[in-house]
């Protein structure tokens, strides 16, 4: 079964909209792994403006599942963040300075020597790479020359489609996308608007989906269901 990793990212948005510790993310993090999650993810920015990278050191030291660990690795602060936590996984995203959110995948021929060096960087201490890419086949199969153990599908464009009543045509590029990380030996992962109403299909129709990392929709979703039954419900759809 596909495993569910929860980016914890917006409870640290709302703890530091007022200060202090409300919502407590350690806790949240112990009841998430609690409540059926198989991981939890963060991507620390380098303003801080949700998780902080104080909170990296804290939550490594309580995770029993997977740690994944989500960034810009051209930024210093980073790389050496991944290096003393040694996360389960680190997934490598192009974030620029100031981005609101992953908005696009590494153009991975374009940055083939740079991503085969940082990714041999974080493997040579026993940490799994995956990379953020998106549905193109030609981005994938340059992706089997870095050395990454997995890719991560920026699904934001499925999510777009399967809205407007167009499954079919939005999972396309990313069933042959998937088709030929398959053929590459690569792990898939996916993430990015995925949500309780798009999920199940897509998870259904990628072949060998091996983990989604959902964050801003399971976390809107507890607001109105409670974060256990949230949690559950998005296991229910992986199954």
């Amino acid at each position: 079964m596909t495993k569910l990793s929860v980016n914890i990212n917006k409870l640290a948005t709302l703890r530091n909209s007022r200060g202090g510790n409300n919502p407590d993310i350690i806790k949240a993090a112990i009841d998430i792994e609690r409540f059926g999650a198989d991981g939890i993810t963060v991507h620390p920015r380098p303003d801080e403006r949700h998780i902080r990278y104080d909170d990296v050191y804290a939550l490594k030291k309580i995770i029993t599942t997977e740690l994944n660990i989500e960034g810009n690795p051209t930024e210093k602060k980073f790389v050496d963040l991944v290096m003393a936590n040694k996360p389960t996984q680190v997934t490598l995203v192009p974030d620029v300075l100031g981005q609101l959110t992953s908005n696009h995948g590494w153009n991975t021929i374009e940055h083939q020597e740079y991503l085969t060096q940082i990714i041999a960087t974080f493997k040579n201490q026993g940490i799994r790479v995956s990379i953020f890419v998106d549905p193109i086949e030609e981005m994938v199969e340059a992706a089997g020359t870095t050395g990454t153990d997995r890719i991560e599908l920026y699904t934001e464009s499925y999510a777009k489609e399967y809205t407007l009543g167009n499954k079919e045509t939005g999972i396309a590029p990313f069933i042959r996308a998937a088709n030929k990380a398959n053929e590459l030996g690569l792990g898939i992962n996916a993430g990015h608007d995925l949500d309780l109403q798009n999920l199940e299909y897509f998870s259904k129709n990628i072949p060998h989906l091996l983990e989604v990392s959902i964050g801003h929709a399971l976390i809107c979703d507890a607001i109105y269901l409670g974060l256990e039954n949230a949690v559950q419900l998005y296991k229910r759809q992986l199954k």
